[in-house]
C-alpha cells in the first residue's frame, strides 16, 4: 500500500493574548448590546430607551465577559502548547462557559456550562479543523480513529 509523504510540520506562531481577547471582548459586548436592545424593545416597562443599560445592561457586560475570557483562555493554552487545534478551543469555551454559570450563583451549572461550551466550541473547531484537509488526510485520520474490519485485516 502506497505511503503519504511526510506532512510538514508548520512552525507555530505566538498569539497575543490581551489583543485578542481585547479585540473579541469588544465585539461580544457589541452583540451583548444588540441582545440587550431586543430585550429592551421587547419588554413592557417605563425605563423608554434607558433601559438598554438599566434594566438589560448586564447582559452587555456578560457577553463582553464571555467573549473576552474565551479569547484570552484559548490563546494562552495555545501559547503554552505551541499547537493550533481544537483542544485550545475546548478550553476557551471551558472558561467562558464558567462564567456564565458564575452569572447564575450556581456552581453546578457553572462545570455544567464548562462542559457545554467546551464541548461545543471543541466541536466546532475540530469540525473546521477536518474541512481544511485534503481528502488522503482525511482517509488516513478516519483509518487511525476507527478500527479495521475483519475484511480489512485480511487483505492487508
Amino acid at each position: 500500500m502506497a505511503e503519504l509523504p511526510p506532512q510538514e510540520l508548520e512552525a507555530y506562531e505566538p498569539k497575543s493574548s490581551l489583543r485578542n481577547a481585547s479585540t473579541i471582548g469588544l465585539q461580544a459586548g457589541l452583540v451583548g448590546a444588540f441582545v440587550s436592545a431586543v430585550q429592551n424593545a421587547l419588554g413592557s416597562h417605563s425605563a423608554g430607551a434607558a433601559g438598554i443599560l438599566t434594566r438589560s445592561g448586564g447582559t452587555i457586560g456578560t457577553f463582553a465577559a464571555m467573549g473576552a475570557t474565551f479569547a484570552f483562555t484559548e490563546a494562552v493554552v495555545a501559547n503554552q502548547r505551541e499547537k493550533n487545534d481544537a483542544l485550545n478551543g475546548v478550553a476557551g469555551g471551558c472558561a467562558a462557559g464558567f462564567l456564565a454559570g458564575l452569572r447564575a450563583r450556581s456552581l453546578p451549572v457553572a462545570v455544567a456550562s464548562c462542559a457545554v461550551v467546551g464541548a461545543a466550541m471543541g466541536t466546532f473547531d475540530y469540525a473546521g479543523e477536518i474541512a481544511g484537509q485534503s481528502k488522503e488526510e482525511k482517509e488516513e485520520k478516519r483509518r487511525k480513529f476507527f478500527k479495521p474490519t475483519p475484511n480489512q485485516l485480511a487483505t492487508e
